[in-house]
């Protein structure tokens, strides 16, 4: 019987770990650091971070653009922590300060803040501008997820 190995990036030194997808739901640690792959919370990425997580991770990446002196964004942070409670360990939430990645949020062509990105294989697969609850983000996540 073969198990299926899945690249997943650790949210505290960025070493990509391989995880048997049955062990997802376990206490999976980083082989490098030895801290937990999955805590539950949204990890703040830079911009080396963020390419890391996005094209190195067999997991899809739930991202929030944000910046701190938005009021919505400030906002749905409460939601969006709640949202990777539910959502992890089969999907990675991140946040992405867009006043310290200026050129990523450039790049991305993110027009708005709060907006939320998710990306599969490497590639962004659906958006959402504007704030929202726990239990929108958590419905429009699965509804975008492939499969």
């Amino acid at each position: 019987m073969s198990t299926e190995t899945l690249h997943i990036v650790c949210p505290h030194c960025h070493t990509t770990n391989r995880v048997a997808r049955a062990d997802l739901g376990k206490a999976a640690d980083c082989g490098r650091c030895h801290r937990a792959l999955f805590e539950g919370h949204p990890v703040a990425l830079d911009e080396v971070g963020f390419e890391k997580h996005v094209s190195r991770s067999d997991l899809p990446v739930l991202v929030d653009f944000w910046a701190p002196w938005c009021g919505p964004c400030r906002m749905m942070a409460p939601a969006f922590e709640q949202a990777a409670a539910q959502l992890e360990p089969h999907l990675r939430l991140a946040k992405v300060n867009t006043e310290e990645a200026q050129n990523l949020a450039a790049r991305l062509q993110i027009r708005s803040i709060p907006t939320l990105a998710l990306f599969v294989g490497g590639r962004e697969v659906a958006r959402q501008p504007g704030a929202m609850g726990a239990a929108d983000i958590v419905r429009w996540a699965r509804a975008h997820l492939p499969g």
